[in-house]
C-alpha cells in the first residue's frame, strides 16, 4: 500500500501528516508505530487530517508508540499552515478531541494557535487522588544521585496542568543537572497519573524567558512540545514566576506564550515548509 503523506515540524518537533479528507485509510497500531519509527520514516507524532463539514478539518494525533494523543500544539500549528497553503485562508479552525482550536497564519511561517483554558483541578489532570496540583511533592534526583531521592534544591515538587494532555512541570536551577531519560519514564508512569503524563524540566531565566526540556507521554524525549510550552507558562504564572506572557526556549528555538484576560492560552512560533513523502506499507 502506497500512501501520499507530508512531513513538517515545529522547532524540530516533527510530524508525519496524512490527509484523509477524501480517502480514509484505516491504519493499525503496528503500522502507526512503523511510520513513526526513526529507522523507517520517523516522527514524534502521526497526524491524520479528517473531513469536517462545519469547520476546516478535524485532527487525530498518534504518539510514536501507537497510543492516541489528545492534543498537539505544534502539530496543530503545522496543519493550520498546511491548510493555509492549500486555500490561502489566514484563519484556520480545527477540531481536536480536546477542543476546537483556532489558528492565525502570520508572516514568515509563523503560526499562532489558541490552545484554550488550562485545567488545574486534580480530577481534570487527571490525578489518581485529590492532591495539591500546584505542588505534587514528587521528588526528582539529579545526575549525581543514583537512588532517585532529591539531592539538590528543586523549587517545587512538580506542578500539574492539563492543556489537552496531562503535564507535570519541575522548576529546577539547572535542567542540565538532571537526566530526563531516567526521570521522564519514571514520572510519566507515576501512580499519581492514571493516564500517564508529559514531563518538563524548566529553568526560569527571567519573567520573559524559560528554558525547558521535555519528555512526551508515548513519544519520549522531543526537541520541542507545544502543549508543554503552554503548560510551563501556566505553571510559572500560577507560582508567581511570570506574569501573563513569556517565551519558552527549546533546543532549536522559542515559542511565545500569552495568557489572555479569559485565561485562554495563545501559542506563537515557527513551522517548517511542507515536505512531500510517500509511505510504503
Amino acid at each position: 500500500m502506497d500512501i501520499k503523506a507530508f512531513k513538517m515540524d515545529g522547532l524540530g518537533n516533527d510530524f508525519v501528516i496524512i490527509d484523509q479528507r477524501n480517502n480514509n485509510i484505516n491504519l493499525t497500531k503496528n503500522q502507526i508505530i512503523k511510520i513513526c519509527d526513526r529507522s523507517y520514516i520517523g516522527c514524534d507524532q502521526l497526524i491524520l487530517i479528517k473531513k469536517n463539514r462545519n469547520i476546516d478539518a478535524g485532527l487525530e494525533f498518534y504518539n510514536s508508540d501507537g497510543s492516541v494523543s489528545g492534543a498537539c500544539g505544534n502539530g496543530t500549528r503545522c496543519v493550520a499552515y498546511f491548510l493555509y497553503k492549500e486555500n490561502n485562508k489566514k484563519e484556520i479552525v480545527l477540531w481536536t478531541s480536546s477542543g476546537i482550536l483556532k489558528s492565525i497564519i502570520l508572516e514568515n511561517n509563523l503560526v499562532e494557535t489558541e490552545i484554550g483554558i488550562p485545567k488545574t483541578n486534580w480530577d481534570e489532570i487527571p490525578l489518581s487522588k485529590n492532591l495539591n496540583t500546584k505542588n505534587l511533592d514528587i521528588r526528582i534526583a539529579n545526575k549525581n544521585n543514583n537512588e532517585h531521592i532529591q539531592h539538590e534544591i528543586v523549587m517545587l515538587g512538580g506542578t500539574a496542568v492539563n492543556v489537552g494532555n496531562p503535564h507535570i512541570i519541575f522548576f529546577v536551577d539547572n535542567i542540565e543537572n538532571f537526566d530526563l531519560k531516567i526521570i521522564g519514564p519514571e514520572i510519566e508512569n507515576h501512580k499519581f497519573f492514571p493516564e500517564k503524563c508529559n514531563v518538563t524540566l524548566a529553568k526560569i531565566i527571567n519573567e520573559n524567558l524559560i528554558k525547558v526540556k521535555v519528555w512526551e507521554r508515548g513519544a519520549g524525549l522531543t526537541k520541542a512540545c507545544g502543549t508543554a510550552a503552554c503548560a510551563t507558562a501556566v505553571a510559572a504564572n500560577l507560582n508567581g514566576f511570570i506574569k501573563n506572557k513569556t517565551d519558552i526556549e527549546f533546543e532549536l528555538g522559542k515559542l511565545s506564550i500569552f495568557i489572555d484576560k479569559k485565561n485562554s492560552i495563545h501559542m506563537k512560533g515557527p513551522v517548517s515548509d511542507i515536505q512531500d513523502i510517500e509511505i510504503k506499507l
